[in-house]
């Protein structure tokens, strides 16, 4: 960490450009949140210098939570702002929808995430600094998060943008990274620049109200640790950055046992059962981060474990975690979105097009043109070609040497889940059934060498 002691308020700018340096090749998009306060006015003022001689296109974007009477003020204050400093600049509006229980600071963070990660920029800039690591630690540590917890921000990252995404999406670009080139320097020294440059800013009135945890910690306690324990910031970084590294050795462990513990996306429960509960626990907690789910605390992730390995192997294991649904078929674990059975639809009908997008299933069905394999691309159109829910009883030959099979005993046995298989979309020509994802084409429609044919594939949405 970089010897923040020894800053003045006029080194700032030079602190923010060796910083910006290590992380920002030139032509590089950089996009400041600007919430109109202290710190990233601040922020907005250094990048405004530095944007020409480091080469790099700035804009500005300001997240309007719709929580303050004021709120419109402070988006129009970071407009006429960004009009003096001749930068580009953005409102997002959120529409916060607070359930019970629900804790309005994670779901404006949530939000003002989702707006970052549909920024067109190389690099979401923040003005998150040295105090703000400090609490978030405390936080954390209060609320009994593990390593990676309490390991906090990160001078560069990317994790919290993505976070903020539904979890089975899959953004076409790269999601843009989160910058934060004043997380080593204290808030005084922000203040102290700002004051130097004689800024102006907006202060939220809520950031006084000792009801919101980080304010209290902010207002009540910080103050007495400070009086006790002065450098308390610093050996709070110190400490977030210890736990990193141990957060970063438990994935890797996690990865390792991936390779043997996941397969096509589902975790093996022989191999949760032959790990001690330590590493069992660190491998679900891993593998759930990779569909993005949030992490359950303790108790319920222990629970889950119990239930994924302890209970009979004939068992229906359905287990609701927060907007999916996590199942055991076949000694696997499958995890999917909790989404409505998909309503009686008539037959769509497939115009030749390149891919056939089907929300209602959470899928896509893409139509690959090839040559000699897939489906026969005259005997397949020879007919209309329409896409079908199961509706039973349908029958399909995909392999030519054995007799026509019913569709339900091919699903059972190339081992579909059950609740898939409502779910699968279904190829016909006229009224004969000859794609089935997952099965495979039937065999008087099979392409013939050096014959037009066509590659189905059926697969996430996102």
């Amino acid at each position: 960490m970089a010897n923040s002691k020894k800053l003045l308020p006029s080194d700032l700018s030079a602190f923010v450009e060796a910083k910006l340096k290590n992380w920002v090749q030139p032509g590089r998009h950089l996009a400041l949140a600007l919430s109109g306060g202290a710190d990233s006015v601040a922020l907005l003022d250094i990048l405004a210098q530095l944007r020409d001689s480091l080469h790099f296109p700035l804009s500005a974007v300001h997240v309007n939570h719709q929580i303050s009477p004021n709120a419109a003020d402070w988006a129009d204050f970071c407009a006429r702002l960004c009009v003096g400093y001749d930068i580009p600049f953005q409102v997002v509006k959120v529409d916060l929808k607070r359930q019970s229980g629900e804790s309005l600071e994670a779901l404006a963070r949530d939000a003002r995430y989702r707006a970052f990660a549909g920024q067109p920029a190389d690099f979401i800039v923040l003005a998150q600094h040295l105090d703000d690591q400090a609490e978030t630690l405390l936080l954390q540590l209060l609320r009994g998060a593990g390593a990676k917890g309490m390991s906090a921000m990160a001078e560069l990252g990317c994790q919290h943008v993505r976070a903020g995404l539904p979890a089975n999406q899959r953004l076409s670009r790269a999601s843009p990274l989160l910058l934060r080139p004043l997380l080593d320097v204290p808030r005084r020294l922000i203040l102290d620049y700002a004051a130097l440059r004689g800024l102006e800013w907006v202060e939220d009135e809520s950031n006084a109200d000792i009801a919101y945890d980080r304010n209290y910690l902010r207002h009540q306690v910080m103050p007495a640790l400070e009086l006790r324990f002065p450098g308390y910031r610093d050996t709070f970084a110190r400490a977030s950055r210890n736990l990193a590294e141990s957060a970063q050795l438990s994935d890797d462990l996690a990865r390792l046992d991936c390779t043997i513990a996941v397969v096509n996306g589902n975790l093996r429960v022989d191999a949760l059962r032959s790990l001690s509960g330590a590493r069992a626990r660190n491998l679900l907690r891993y593998w759930l981060g990779e569909f993005g789910m949030p992490m359950p605390p303790a108790g319920r992730l222990e629970n889950l474990l119990q239930q994924l390995c302890s209970a009979r192997d004939d068992a229906q294991i359905r287990i609701v975690l927060g907007d999916a649904v996590i199942r055991r078929y076949r000694g696997e674990v499958h995890i999917e979105r909790k989404t409505p059975a998909p309503p009686p639809e008539p037959a769509l009908i497939w115009a030749l097009q390149d891919r056939l997008d089907l929300p209602g299933l959470g899928g896509r069905l893409v139509f690959e043109r090839t040559t000699g394999q897939g489906l026969s691309l005259a005997r397949l159109t020879a007919a209309p070609v329409t896409i079908r829910l199961r509706q039973g009883g349908e029958r399909l030959r995909p392999d030519c040497l054995r007799p026509t099979r019913s569709l339900k005993n091919l699903l059972q046995e190339a081992g579909i889940p059950p609740w898939q298989r409502q779910r699968l979309p279904l190829l016909f020509s006229g009224e004969k059934l000859v794609f089935v994802p997952g099965i495979g084409a039937d065999c008087e429609y099979q392409a013939d060498q050096n014959e037009a044919g066509i590659v189905v594939k059926f697969g996430a949405l996102f």
